[in-house]
């Protein structure tokens, strides 16, 4: 059989095709627009994700035999508000993960409700990416829109509702709405009567390898595809991501270089760590993880030597970067604020360091090494927490530049293990909906036998060194910084 991966991406939809032992047979992928209407806002149509999803998946199966194909799993951007009317049409934009126009709500739950409560109905505390202080936001600021939600659901759960009919999420996608009671696996009521909503309202939860439903007759014949295809609930990106480079079961680690950057910490075991610096959330596996997310990583690159620099050549620009450990330039990567572990929407990116004699070079791997070091402070979280990793993988974009690798390697002092795919979210997918259509007798038994570690990036003693006396001198830098933020 054939089991199809969706990645719902921040700028565009990746799906792929894999054989049942993992064979990746193609990948296509589909842009779509990213509308910043003011400073610190973000937000996308649905709709122009169903509309390229399906557009992907015709030229996905083209010279496939549909009839192969047996189920579609859906990893997607986490976080983001989708609010439809009684008529399921999208009543506003979906207002994004990386959204920061709920200052005031974040501030309301985590100082007036307060962050004890929240950690006790949710195992987390509120970041203004989060889905509840967007709804407390829409609430407040569009109140004649909001008095027309019938329901709400995340980004992928819109895909999954337009192929299916099926009104559902899963547990790990559900966990980063601030909605969920993660260490029971059901929905919060205190949080739901926090924000004004029913339960009517709210996807019915599944695990995420569990099937949801077929897909619709009418989707099924436009697609050339069977209606017996199965969909299965999916993951939020970084669990997706985590299934697709086998970070499943006890204290293994992921390390995610996209648009933003996440460390993955699986778990069979929930555990909350007691300053809620990093996010305690069910796990795609069907148990828990610890994670703790930056909101811009590989974009911090992109932002550096596309918009700044004018290149799309990040080989070229870190071919000249040679001395690592040794730069006096260090970059704070906060350039639509900061979730884990400082939990600021105000603070903001900057460079300290130069001098007459600072280079091109430099500041390219400042940036490099920014990321690197905000990906450190989450990982230290944990290990305060005695999570004992010694290796990673690493999957997203930023993971296909080896210098980057080696910078993660040292800063971080893991064995980086490069696996035979790095396609991340659309990969777990696929491997969920395998899981889901009864290949595999669970996710672990999948991932054993589809993911390949295929190289590793060792940590060199002297390098690590090196990277410690920096690392130490950039933890410096936010707290000094912090006050300039307000």
């Amino acid at each position: 059989m054939l089991y199809i991966g969706v990645d719902l991406g921040t700028s565009a939809v990746k799906l792929l095709l894999m054989e049942a032992g993992g064979h990746i047979r193609k990948i296509v992928s589909k842009e779509y627009p990213l509308s910043l209407p003011k400073p610190g806002w973000s937000e996308q149509n649905p709709e122009d994700w169903l509309e390229k999803t399906l557009e992907g998946l015709k030229e996905l199966i083209a010279g496939a035999n549909p009839l192969e194909v047996g189920g579609i799993g859906i990893g997607g951007q986490m976080h983001g508000l989708v609010t439809l009317d009684k008529e399921d049409q999208p009543i506003r934009p979906a207002i994004l993960w990386n959204d920061g126009r709920s200052v005031a709500e974040t501030d309301y739950l985590n100082n007036t409700i307060g962050r004890e409560r929240l950690s006790v109905y949710t195992a987390n505390i509120a970041f203004a990416g989060f889905t509840a202080p967007k709804i407390l936001w829409m609430k407040k600021n569009e109140p004649e829109a909001f008095q027309r939600v019938e329901k709400i659901m995340l980004p992928k759960d819109f895909l999954v509702y337009k192929l299916t009919g099926a009104f559902a999420t899963d547990m790990s996608d559900a966990s980063g709405m601030l909605l969920l009671d993660v260490k029971n696996r059901r929905w919060s009521q205190e949080m739901l009567d926090i924000c004004g909503i029913t339960e009517a309202m709210l996807p019915k939860l599944f695990e995420s390898y569990e099937v949801v439903g077929n897909l619709l007759p009418e989707v099924a014949e436009q697609l050339g595809l069977s209606p017996s295809v199965k969909v299965v609930a999916g993951a939020g990106d970084n669990a997706a991501a985590a299934v697709g480079t086998g970070t499943v079961g006890e204290g293994r680690c992921n390390i995610s270089l996209g648009t933003s950057g996440t460390v993955f910490i699986s778990s069979q075991k929930f555990g909350v760590d007691r300053f809620n610096s990093i996010h305690s959330f069910a796990h795609a596996d069907g148990n828990y993880h610890l994670m703790g997310c930056m909101l811009s990583a590989a974009s911090c690159n992109k932002w550096w030597t596309e918009d700044i620099l004018g290149t799309a050549d990040n080989e070229k620009e870190q071919r000249a970067i040679t001395r690592l450990g040794e730069n006096q330039v260090f970059y704070l990567p906060y350039l639509m604020g900061e979730r884990s572990p400082h939990n600021d929407p105000r603070a903001r990116a900057l460079f300290i360091g130069m001098s007459m004699d600072t280079k091109r070079e430099d500041m390219t791997q400042a940036v490099l090494e920014g990321v690197a070091f905000g990906l450190r402070d989450s990982l230290e979280v944990a290990r305060d927490l005695g999570v004992a990793v010694s290796s990673t993988k690493i999957c997203g974009g930023g993971a296909k530049s080896p210098l980057w690798k080696k910078m993660i390697a040292n800063i971080m002092n893991l064995r980086v293990e490069e696996t035979e795919s790095e396609e991340g979210p659309a990969m777990g997918g696929a491997i969920l909906a395998a899981v889901g259509c009864g290949e595999y007798q669970n996710v672990e038994a999948a991932t054993s036998k589809i993911v390949k570690v295929v190289g590793m990036v060792e940590p060199e003693p002297q390098l690590v060194e090196k990277y410690e006396a920096c690392y130490r001198y950039f933890r410096t830098l936010y707290p000094a910084v912090k006050g300039l933020y307000r």
